[in-house]
């Protein structure tokens, strides 16, 4: 008879066969964990290697928007653009009361030595005016107005335009100029639907004194004029849309979605041209917004001149139209201002370079 460790070591006894069914359990389980790390392994490169900048362009793990720009200089302006809200750039860039200063720039005048230069040193050079540019946000039509902006201005937004090439020179009243003008009076009413108010101001505007002490307190949208005939209420001056102020609230905000709707009604003119069609509609007095319209005196330009350098705020290369003329014009002004900060005593008679090619 079989002792029982020899039974034990048969190779036909039960025990043996579960011990090599167990043996070969623990290899296969071992392969295929093998299997599943090197699979797990795999997948998480190639994600590493497909979104390298997810975490990178969230938004709520930006500290700085500028430092973003330097890191990813060679990107495209539509991937930097995105690494930052409109609404966050407004915010970076508004008062404490939320307003800020809009400007609108394509490469035509984002050259070097074209019209943004010249606006920008408008600032520095007037009187109470530098402390104003970091709230001026510079909306740019194109990519290399955007590069070039971001390279000298804090505060800059690409915005994205499907169908219009907005780079260029843009003729007055030709259809890409149009398109330019509405697209900024959409722009601004999401501005306003924002809780901002603005001051918007084109680029060929030279800033030579702080404007927001000329500024009404009791207007809901006030605007500049080509000629102003004396009184701040009627809108029977000759406005022009290059500078105007507005505060948001709900008269500001539909008066704009009216304006801008209004130019399916009027599609061969420009919002300035609108707005003279729309402001005596009644759904305007309906909404009561409060218009005021400023003096010359203090918003001047090339079509009126302000008539006292000592209280002058604002001029504008109205009345002009080809970016070389503006520039040789708005150069001369420039130059009339410097000449005027040199003066130690206040000047009676106030006589300008301009218009020169302008006329």
């Amino acid at each position: 008879m079989n002792s029982p460790s020899s039974s034990s070591s048969s190779p036909g006894s039960p025990s043996k066969f579960l011990d090599l069914r167990s043996a070969i359990g623990q290899k296969e389980v071992t392969k295929i964990l093998v299997l599943f790390l090197g699979l797990a392994a795999s997948c998480l490169l190639l994600y590493k290697t497909g979104y390298p900048l997810r975490q990178e362009f969230d938004v709520n793990n930006l500290i700085s928007p500028r430092h973003l720009l330097r890191h990813h200089s060679s990107s495209s302006p539509q991937i930097r653009s995105k690494s930052i809200s409109f609404r966050e750039v407004l915010e970076n860039a508004s008062t404490e009361n939320r307003t800020v200063i809009i400007t609108t720039l394509n490469q035509a005048w984002a050259e070097p030595n074209s019209l943004f230069d010249l606006f920008l040193e408008s600032f520095r050079i007037g009187q109470g005016t530098q402390k104003l540019l970091q709230h001026v946000v510079v909306v740019c039509l194109d990519p290399k107005a955007f590069d070039r902006c971001s390279k000298i201005h804090p505060h800059c937004y690409y915005l994205e335009t499907s169908g219009t090439d907005f780079s260029g020179e843009k003729r007055f009243a030709t259809p890409d100029y149009l398109k330019m003008m509405w697209r900024r009076i959409e722009l601004l009413t999401q501005v306003l639907e924002m809780g901002f108010n603005f001051i918007f101001t084109d680029a060929d505007i030279m800033w030579l004194r702080d404007p927001f002490p000329r500024l009404y307190p009791d207007g809901d949208f006030q605007m500049a004029c080509d000629r102003f005939f004396g009184d701040p209420y009627d809108p029977n001056n000759w406005v022009n849309g290059g500078f105007t102020y507005v505060k948001s609230n709900h008269r500001s905000i539909e008066f704009y979605k009216f304006w801008y709707k209004s130019r399916l009604h009027y599609p061969k003119l420009h919002d300035q041209d609108v707005f003279n069609k729309i402001k005596h509609k009644a759904f305007v007095s309906e909404i009561g917004i409060q218009m005021r319209f400023f003096d010359t005196v203090y918003f001047g330009g090339f079509c009126q001149t302000s008539r006292d350098i000592n209280l002058v705020c604002t001029m504008h290369a109205n009345c002009c139209i080809g970016l070389e003329k503006k520039l040789h014009d708005l150069n001369l002004l420039l130059d009339d201002w410097r000449k005027y900060l040199s003066l130690s005593e206040h000047v009676k008679n106030t006589t300008w370079s301009v218009p020169m090619k302008c006329l």
